[in-house]
C-alpha cells in the first residue's frame, strides 16, 4: 500500500520527526512531499494520483474535488486534532474515511499559558527587549499568580490541565464551560459573562466552530476589569481581531497574549502581535518532542490499522467508509 505524506521537509523535520517516518515506512511504501510549500488541490491531486492513503499536515487541506477525483484513495489521515479544512461530507460521499489525531500536546500548551500569564504579570519580554535595544527598562510593579483569579473558558483536556497546575501554583479558578462537568469543588462552574467581569487572567481554550465564531468581541471585552489580561491558546477566529485591538490600544485590558490568530497556519495576526502590550508567539503551543510525537505516532498507528482493514482510533466517519480493505495487505 502507498502513503502520501504531504509535509514539506521542514515540516516534517518539526512536526512529524524520524521515528514516525520509520514507523510510517515499515507499514507502507511512502511518497515524501518534497517542495517547500503546502499542496494546493491540483498539487495534491497530482501527488496522490497512486496513493492509498494521504497523512496530511494541518496546512494541506482536503477539498471536495480531491475525493472524486482519487479514486483509489482509502483514507485521508489528519496529523493533527483541527479537521476543519477536509470536507468530511464529500469524503464520506465517496466512500473515503477520515481520521484525526488526538491532542498529545496538553501538557505543551498548558505550560506555554503559564509562561504567557507569568510574562504578562512581571514584564519580561518587555524588560528584555528593552535591554536588547540598550534602553533602561522601566521598573513596574508585578502581579503574582498565587492569591490572582483564572477563568478558564473551554474545560477540555487542556483546561482541566492547567485548572489542577494553577492549583498547585495557589489561584483561584474559575470555568466557563456549557458542556462540562466540573466535579471539583475548588474549581467554580460559572456563565461566561461572570467569569470575564471577575478574572485577572482570562485563558481562552474554547473548541474553535461556528457557534464560538468572535466569541471574544466587544461585548466580552468590556466586561473585563482594566488590569485583566486576555490569552488565546485556541484558535484565532475565537476573537473578534478588532474589537481586542481596540481594547488593548485604548487600555480598557492591561494586556493579551496569543499563540494563534488569522494568520496564515493559524499564527497571531502582525497588527496585533506589535501592539507594545501584547506577547505573540507563532503557533507553538504544542511544538515540543513529546507533542508533535505523540500526534505523528497516533498517524503511524492509524495507517497501520486502515491497512489491516480495521477501523482505526480517530476515525470521524467509520460509518461511511466504503473504500475499506477487505483483507489486509501482506
Amino acid at each position: 500500500m502507498k502513503v502520501l505524506l504531504t509535509h514539506t521537509p521542514q515540516s516534517r523535520a518539526q512536526y512529524y520527526g524520524e521515528r514516525s517516518l520509520k514507523g510510517l515506512q515499515a507499514a507502507a511504501q511512502i511518497k515524501l512531499h518534497e517542495g517547500n510549500d503546502a499542496l494546493d488541490a491540483a498539487g495534491l491531486i497530482e501527488a496522490a494520483r497512486d496513493v492509498d492513503i494521504i497523512v496530511a499536515d494541518r496546512l494541506t487541506a482536503g477539498p471536495r474535488e480531491i475525493f472524486s477525483k482519487l479514486p483509489r484513495l482509502r483514507a485521508f489521515v489528519r496529523c493533527a486534532v483541527d479537521i476543519r479544512n477536509i470536507d468530511v461530507a464529500a469524503a464520506s460521499a465517496a466512500g473515503v474515511l477520515v481520521t484525526r489525531a488526538g491532542p498529545g500536546f496538553i501538557q505543551s500548551v498548558a505550560e506555554l499559558a503559564l509562561g504567557f500569564m507569568i510574562d504578562l504579570s512581571r514584564g519580561v519580554s518587555r524588560a528584555t527587549a528593552d535591554y536588547h535595544a540598550g534602553r533602561k527598562p522601566e521598573v513596574v510593579m508585578g502581579r503574582q499568580l498565587a492569591g490572582s483569579r483564572l477563568g478558564i473558558i473551554g474545560y477540555g483536556s487542556i483546561g482541566h490541565y492547567l485548572a489542577n497546575v494553577a492549583k498547585v501554583l495557589g489561584m483561584e479558578i474559575m470555568v466557563a464551560d456549557p458542556f462540562a462537568t466540573v466535579s471539583d469543588a475548588a474549581i467554580r462552574h460559572v456563565p461566561l459573562d461572570e467569569l470575564l467581569a471577575n478574572s485577572e487572567y482570562v485563558v481562552c481554550l474554547a473548541v474553535a466552530n461556528e457557534q464560538t465564531e468572535n466569541l471574544i468581541g466587544q461585548a466580552a471585552l468590556a466586561r473585563m476589569q482594566p488590569h485583566a489580561v486576555f490569552i488565546n491558546l485556541s484558535r484565532g477566529n475565537l476573537v473578534d481581531e478588532a474589537a481586542l485591538s481596540a481594547a488593548l490600544r485604548e487600555n480598557r485590558i492591561a494586556g493579551a497574549a496569543m499563540d494563534v490568530g488569522r494568520a496564515l497556519d493559524q499564527m497571531p495576526s502582525p497588527e496585533l502581535a506589535r501592539l507594545p502590550n501584547v506577547i505573540a508567539t507563532p503557533h507553538i503551543g504544542g511544538l515540543t518532542p513529546p507533542a508533535i510525537e505523540s500526534q505523528s505516532l497516533e498517524t503511524v498507528r492509524q495507517v497501520e490499522a486502515i491497512i489491516a482493514g480495521e477501523v482505526p482510533v480517530g476515525a470521524v466517519n467509520a460509518e461511511h467508509w466504503k473504500r475499506r480493505v477487505s483483507k489486509p495487505y501482506k
